[in-house]
């Protein structure tokens, strides 16, 4: 017998792509559930199952940085920190973090299928009573409107956001003068497309050239990442989903003069809300 359980719960991660560098991601996890009936005519209690799942994929790839160890220009060393990475495809880029900030594959690329073949492997080897396998599929959010992903890391964060690469693929919705502006969406998605977002207070070296340096200390332990300034955008506070929306609503706003209304995402729905007031240009 075979149950099934759609969107049980959404993954979160950040992923080293050798074609397009850092990225965000984020997906819906399914899964399905073989067993045996007992005598209850139950194959097992869905409210006992779903928890076990979620747990187990809560304390492993989820808010971590995906990374495909056998990519060309990839290496992966201890380091005081925990692990080391470092990569030169499609550009230069490092970090240091804690061991458990990150998801170390033996493969040279990374995708959602793979990555679900993974996980039913992982959890199918210890099931919990009466369950004799389990699979896995990750999928992702359907487009309704613009989508970007970006990575960030939140310093103050009590549990694994703040990691310093982790990420999200999220929509974006802005209103114009309380016109949804598809156009504005568009623009605005493009430029934050496989970004990152870091609080000024965390860039080692915001206004100089080169390299952006990112480093910070949390409950984790030690973080470090360095990356090409043109993939970067520096927000005057942290990166939560708040500050994000606000943020975005503040610069169109300046820069169009009109009412601005931002529904920012944190990948799956889940998000805020902000707005800000332009000063229309002078007569």
């Amino acid at each position: 017998m075979t149950l099934f359980v759609n969107n049980l719960t959404n993954i979160d991660a950040s992923i080293w792509s050798p074609q397009l560098g850092l990225m965000g991601a984020s997906w819906h996890v399914d899964v399905e559930l073989d067993g045996e009936l007992g005598e209850d005519g139950m194959l097992f209690d869905f409210g006992e199952v779903k928890p076990w799942i979620k747990s187990r994929l809560d304390a492993g790839l989820d808010h971590t940085l995906l990374v495909p160890a056998q990519a060309t220009g990839v290496k992966v060393e201890e380091c005081l920190e925990g692990l080391h990475l470092s990569a030169e495809l499609p550009y230069s880029f490092e970090v240091r973090a804690p061991r458990q900030a990150f998801t170390i594959l033996p493969w040279g690329e990374i995708n959602a299928e793979r990555l679900g073949a993974y996980l039913s492997q992982e959890l199918s080897k210890r099931p919990p009573p009466r369950v004799e396998a389990i699979r896995v599929r990750l999928r992702e959010e359907l487009p309704d409107g613009a989508i970007y992903t970006y990575s960030h890391g939140l310093k103050h964060h009590a549990g694994n956001c703040q990691r310093i690469a982790h990420g999200h693929r999220s929509h974006l919705r802005i209103w114009r003068d309380g016109q949804r502006d598809p156009e504005l969406e568009a623009h605005w998605s493009r430029q934050l497309d496989h970004s990152y977002l870091v609080d000024e207070e965390d860039a080692i070296n915001p206004r100089e050239s080169g390299p952006l340096k990112v480093r910070y200390r949390s409950a984790q332990g030690q973080f470090q990442l360095r990356l090409p300034r043109e993939r970067c955008h520096i927000l005057p506070a942290p990166t939560t989903v708040e500050h994000i929306a606000a943020w975005l609503a503040r610069q169109i706003a300046q820069a169009s003069g009109a009412h601005i209304r931002v529904q920012a995402f944190e990948g799956i729905d889940k998000g805020a809300l902000a707005q800000h007031r332009g000063e229309p240009s002078p007569a």
